[in-house]
């Protein structure tokens, strides 16, 4: 670290023209306020109070500081649900710089092709992901890496770090400079990065995503690369604290509920499902739980009846995208009142944000018809990193157009219908394969499935579905497709019906249909 890395750092963090007030700033004057108060439990059981995250921070960005991190550079991480992924996090925001984050779930080359787009100054990574970690810095090549903790791949972050005094200092972002570039699923390509402006993500905080009341408790059991790591921001924000597990293991996600006693989840629904499924349910003490937040892919009606009986008046639905932020919000009392078939709204569209739904060739479709959803909000990105081309596709005078298929009721509700990209077209018109999985859902014997076409040789399309059972059900695979004639027609029943022990989920937990059409030939 060199002295002139550390003026330029102080110099930039404490300008006197800097008025805005960062999301992380906001936080850290939250845990400032009471700095005994635990605030992270770790998944090993270790708690870590305010005053120890908050210094924490500030500790790990004077140390990225001095390699030259700050406002307009980027830092990506490849973390497990550790504590470090929030405080190096927080502490190259604090710096002014976006952070990236890398998907455990991605290939070691898919990871090094995001990190080298990105204009990567510093990789930080785990030394507990050895799998990844060890071939993606001789792979991306970044100038320079350091690892959360001993390990064979760079300096160890956390011990560089314990060196400098905790000295608070104020964030050198602006409104406008990216938080972080949040790259797409990939399940259509290479993902592209979704550019996510500070102001508009410390006013989604502001939102009250946690909800009012007591301070929450929050249980990250699914990866803080994504919404879950949001959830912990707003969480920390509203005062509260998180629980960190490695991954989602139902058995163990009822366990802390009981034992931290759990106010707030994250899941996406067939998440939900595993939960509803588990043997140690009926023994559980639920009683803690305040908030089930869910999204991310299409849920069952019967299915979300169910969590509202099992769970109480406690979900919370919607239908949002990277690209568009959050859209829509359905709440506990509408889960009372969802039909036992058919398809599940997402809900109403939030204050703040307008939806439009047009055809094919631009226009307005009248309400009940389906057309493609356009987003307009304060939320939305302000385009893909490096990517005009794509960013004039998609975001076009000020519309966010969302290649989602769905449409509105006479009360405002939206239906989520499918992907304009996942559409099937056979002979005869076009099969959405979210209406396909939806039905599927309702099946008994129907744990989880994904629609997908597949081509044929005279370039026509066919349906194909991969099913996994539910347990102890016996399932007919002639009755099933027999079953969607009967609810959708001919142009429905799918031609391959495919059972499965479980669907492959991409990076952020939604149906991996390409690495589905490799595993079954298709």
């Amino acid at each position: 670290m060199t002295t002139e890395s550390l003026e330029s750092f102080a110099a930039e963090v404490n300008s006197p023209t800097n008025d805005f007030c960062s999301y992380v700033e906001s936080v850290l004057a939250v845990l400032a306020e009471t700095p005994d108060r635990p605030v992270v439990t770790t998944a090993d059981g270790q708690e870590i109070s305010a005053g120890e995250f908050r210094d924490s921070v500030y500790r790990i960005a004077r140390e990225l500081a001095g390699w030259g991190v700050g406002r307009g550079s980027t830092v990506s991480l490849l973390s497990g649900n550790r504590p470090e992924a929030l405080t190096a996090r927080y502490a190259a925001n604090l710096l002014g710089a976006r952070a990236v984050f890398l998907y455990q779930g991605m290939a070691p080359g898919t990871l090094a092709r995001i990190t080298e787009s990105v204009d990567t100054a510093l990789l930080l990574i785990d030394p507990d992901l050895p799998d990844v970690a060890d071939s993606l810095p001789a792979l991306a090549r970044p100038p320079y890496v350091l690892s959360f903790g001993p390990g064979p791949h760079g300096q160890d972050l956390l011990a560089r770090a314990a060196r400098h005094e905790p000295v608070p200092v104020r964030s050198a972002a602006r409104p406008e400079d990216d938080w972080c570039i949040r790259h797409t699923g990939g399940t259509t390509g290479v993902p592209k990065g979704v550019r996510m402006p500070h102001g508009p993500y410390r006013d989604m905080l502001a939102f009250g995503s946690v909800g009012a009341g007591e301070p929450p408790r929050f249980l990250a059991c699914t990866t803080l690369a994504h919404v879950a790591g949001n959830i912990a921001d707003a969480t920390l924000l509203a005062g509260g604290s998180v629980v960190l597990q490695h991954s989602f293991d139902p058995g163990e996600v009822l366990a802390a509920v009981e034992r931290e006693r759990i106010t707030h989840l994250w899941l996406l629904p067939p998440l939900i499902y595993r939960l509803l499924d588990h043997p140690g349910l009926a023994g559980t003490d639920l009683s803690s739980i305040r908030r089930i937040t869910y999204g991310g892919c299409a849920a069952s009606p019967a299915r979300l009846r169910q969590a509202h009986e099992t769970f109480g008046p406690v979900l919370f639905g919607g239908y949002g995208q990277s690209e568009a932020g959050h859209v829509t919000v359905i709440g506990p009392d509408e889960h009372r009142d969802l039909p036992p078939e058919g398809q599940a709204t997402v809900g109403r569209v939030i204050p703040g944000v307008e939806v439009a739904l047009h055809d094919e060739q631009g226009a307005p479709v009248p309400v009940g018809a389906v057309g493609e959803i356009r987003v307009r909000s304060g939320q939305a990105m302000t385009g893909y990193w490096k990517q005009p081309g794509r960013t004039a596709e998609v975001l076009r005078d000020g519309w966010v157009h969302t290649g989602d298929l769905g449409y509105l009721d006479h009360q405002g509700y939206l239906y989520i219908v499918d992907r304009l990209k996942d559409m099937i077209i056979v002979v005869g018109g076009h099969v959405y394969t979210g209406e396909l999985e939806d039905l599927l859902l309702t099946h008994p014997a129907v744990a989880h499935c994904a629609a997908f076409g597949v081509r044929r040789a005279d370039a026509g399309e066919e349906v194909h579905v991969a099913v996994v059972p539910a347990p102890d059900r016996p399932l007919d695979l002639e009755r099933l497709r027999d079953f969607v004639t009967r609810h959708k027609g001919a142009m429905y029943a799918p031609t391959g019906l495919h059972l499965v022990t479980e669907i492959p989920l991409t990076p952020v937990g939604k149906p991996d249909k390409k690495r589905i059409r490799a595993a079954l030939g298709a």
